[in-house]
């Protein structure tokens, strides 16, 4: 059984449905990528997930239990949650940020220790944030702001990381930094995380279970060199294209149709 899972739920907000009837089952020990264009679900099934959003019907399980049932304690020690969009308090430093990832694990008995202060330098230092300890957040760049709220999410040390388009403001070498850390985490210390991710081609060379939707519905999941080919481009994205091997690790690359030829297929010329 996974320890994370969408049963039969319908997500909402409001009065607008964005998904019914969805049902998404994570694998445990993977790193699972949920790809798809704009306001298909993908970011709502992870509020969902994280237990942001109450589904308005179907439940959210977490280790086989209804997620909304649980302490907020409880699911804080098993699952961490970076959001697409975070702000941090006023005059807040990186240093005491990254800290608070480990109140989860604190209590009436059990204070700040130095296991704590060991690991929020390593979250620090993983995502290459160390040097701004002092610094105020406010003070920082959209960059350098996200690899503070990642490192504060590897402070929480939750079997379950989920994370929703954590290469947002970040240039093409902190992107790839950024996914390089997901998967050591995965492959070293046996992590299951769940990442939205805009781009395909890292998606597909990352995942290693890969989520394609498209109107609130599960269009393919697998292994990326499963499922990923031209036609479910075209059929998720809308975009014409060659699925070629990554010529550096062998997943599949997503190469756009030249724009005549997108232009040619959709009667513009």
């Amino acid at each position: 059984m996974s320890r994370l899972a969408a049963a039969d739920v319908t997500l909402a907000y409001d009065s607008r449905v964005v998904a019914e009837h969805l049902s998404v089952a994570v694998p445990d020990s993977s790193f699972t990528v949920v790809v798809g264009p704009n306001a298909c679900g993908k970011s709502t099934l992870l509020r969902a997930l994280a237990r942001m959003l109450k589904p308005g019907t179907g439940a959210v399980l977490l280790d086989g239990e209804s997620i909304g049932t649980l302490p907020a304690r409880k699911v804080a020690r098993t699952l961490g949650l970076l959001p697409q969009s975070s702000v941090a308090p006023d005059g807040i430093t990186v240093g005491d940020l990254v800290a608070r990832g480990r109140y989860p694990h604190q209590g009436l008995l059990r204070q700040w220790s130095r296991e704590d202060e060991r690991v929020v330098q390593e979250s620090m230092a993983a995502t290459g944030v160390g040097e701004l300890a002092d610094r105020y957040v406010d003070e920082l760049s959209g960059g350098q702001r996200q690899r503070v709220w990642i490192a504060m999410a590897l402070a929480q040390q939750t079997p379950l990381l989920l994370l929703d388009e954590p290469t947002t403001y970040l240039d093409i070498q902190h992107q790839i930094d950024v996914l390089d850390l997901c998967a050591e985490l995965h492959e070293t210390q046996g992590r299951t995380l769940v990442a939205v991710l805009h781009d395909l081609n890292h998606a597909a060379r990352y995942a290693t279970h890969l989520i394609a939707m498209r109107d609130g519905r599960v269009v393919a999941e697998g292994a990326p060199a499963d499922i990923v080919d031209a036609e479910l481009v075209e059929r998720v994205f809308g975009l014409k294209c060659q699925v070629i091997a990554d010529p550096e690790t062998g997943t599949p690359l997503v190469v756009p149709a030249a724009r005549k030829a997108r232009a040619g297929a959709a009667g513009w010329v």
